[in-house]
């Protein structure tokens, strides 16, 4: 556990960590740095970016959904020697979800023993900024906060007065100031940026955030203070012989269902179809499945498989592409009323609803469940999720309680099921409809809730055990 690693945070979402992150992963890239990128919390489309800066999967650190040991686990079984480690926070960095803060930056930062740097927006403001950055400090002496970046600074005078008040005030380094910029290449849309594969111009924007890596910031300064020897995981207890076992635990591969041949897992993957976390693809790999990649987007067919996995994604920005597919939904239909095991999230489920309504316009969708969505300005469902499996289905015992989250704009017009169909009770969060999630039929689930496969290790085993099943009575 011996390498340089860093938590880029802020004081609040939208304050240019992601951008600040990405840069700094680009333009250490550039020098010829190996980084393992991570991101804090529930998050694809900031570790689609990442993933993209670092050119190797990004993973996703969450005590929320992920216990510490599992995280622990992760953060190691991905990062050797040679790497640095980029860990991009979520929101502001002590903010978690109780009086506490669990779940919060802070706590992760303790979690690894990581050093903090923090993303400043100094717009409008001068001496006020060293007295925040002070009261960060301050507030858990335990996080240890290295730098700070600044940010929106509106010119040299600005600039030299930020730096003079922190330094002095606070006693630690300013390790770079980014002025107002006069373009974006980084839009937003709902939660964060873009989905890169929504972005053609994907690369160059990385590369521009690399540029603005190079020109505004200490990147020596910055790679220094994330090689400081205090921040090895040793130094926090977590070299004792107990810790490195359960470090250890992250590296061995889980017992595999073994099946030969191995049950082929398709798995729906382009511009509509983009949020999967690599340890959902790694550990169904894991237990044995083969994951094939399929996009209804470009295939006017499915090929020969035992399981389907469809996540979650913006399948309303190419309901018009979906709906004219009509072979491939066909075939899916078809396969689902066969008994083809098939879990799908958020965006997952709103495919196989009967159609989605943009703009008074109805799009035809897979139609395997008897739903009608519309879409809201604001979202209908955002953040953590705690679901109690009430019911039986094909993936979960009853009894299970399930951690995810959720974050989706689409709004049940019509619902032609009843509850009995739902399997999960909602103890957090909004689900699907009347408190409840998890719609049901034969060898389907479509859930607006998703998981993390460290989190529910339970899961990866059922899709395989299915897949396996189906593989011997159908084909």
């Amino acid at each position: 556990m011996d390498f340089p690693r860093i938590i880029i945070s802020a004081l609040r979402g939208g304050s240019g960590k992601t951008i600040l992150s990405i840069g700094i992963i680009a333009a250490w890239r550039r020098l010829g740095k190996s980084i393992a990128p991570f991101k804090k919390g529930p998050d694809y489309i900031d570790s689609g970016w990442l993933s993209l800066a670092a050119d190797r999967p990004c993973y996703n650190l969450d005590t929320f959904l992920c216990s510490k040991t599992r995280v622990l686990q992760s953060f190691s079984a991905h990062t050797s020697p040679e790497d640095v480690a980029v860990i991009e926070g979520n929101r502001g960095l002590f903010d978690g979800i109780d009086l506490e803060g669990r779940t919060s930056t802070a706590e992760l930062a303790k979690l690894l023993n990581v050093p903090v740097v923090l993303s400043l927006n100094c717009t409008k403001a001068t001496r006020t900024v060293a007295a925040v950055v002070s009261g960060c400090i301050h507030f858990d002496p335990d996080v240890t906060i290295s730098g700070v970046i600044l940010n929106h600074v509106a010119g040299s005078r600005h600039e030299r007065i930020l730096r003079k008040n922190i330094e002095y005030y606070c006693g630690i380094p300013v390790l770079g100031a980014v002025p107002k910029l006069s373009w974006q290449d980084f839009p937003e849309r709902h939660m964060g940026l873009v989905p890169i594969f929504e972005s053609i111009w994907a690369k160059d924007s990385v590369d521009a955030a690399a540029e603005i890596a190079q020109t505004h910031l200490d990147l020596d300064r910055i790679a220094n203070i994330g090689s400081d020897p205090v921040f090895k995981m040793e130094s926090s207890g977590a070299g004792s012989s107990e810790n490195r076992q359960k470090r250890n635990l992250g590296r061995q591969k889980p017992k595999a269902i073994l099946q030969k041949p191995k049950p082929k897992i398709g798995i729906l993957k382009d511009a509509a179809f983009q949020f999967y976390y690599p340890e959902n693809i790694d550990a169904l790999s894991l237990q044995g499945g083969e994951p094939i990649f399929i996009s209804p987007l470009k295939s006017k067919t499915i090929p020969r498989i035992d399981a389907l996995y469809i996540g979650g994604g913006f399948p309303e920005t190419h309901a018009k592409e979906l709906a004219k597919n009509v072979t491939f939904k066909d075939r899916l239909r078809s396969w689902a009323e066969d008994g083809l095991p098939i879990y799908a999230e958020c965006g997952g489920l709103m495919y196989l609803a009967q159609e989605l309504i943009l703009d008074g316009k109805s799009y035809a969708m897979a139609g395997v469940l008897p739903i009608g969505l519309g879409f809201s300005k604001k979202p209908e469902g955002h953040g953590y999720t705690v679901v109690k499996v009430d019911s039986k289905n094909p993936y979960f015992k009853v009894g299970t309680e399930i951690k995810g989250h959720e974050f989706h704009y689409s709004r049940v017009l019509r619902w032609d099921g009843n509850d009995r169909d739902m399997v999960f009770s909602m103890k957090r969060g909004t689900g699907f409809h009347n408190r409840r999630d998890g719609v049901c039929y034969k060898n389907v689930l479509a859930t607006f809730t998703h998981i993390h496969a460290l989190g529910t290790p339970s899961w990866a085993r059922a899709m395989v055990r299915n897949a396996i099943f189906y593989q011997r009575t159908k084909r």
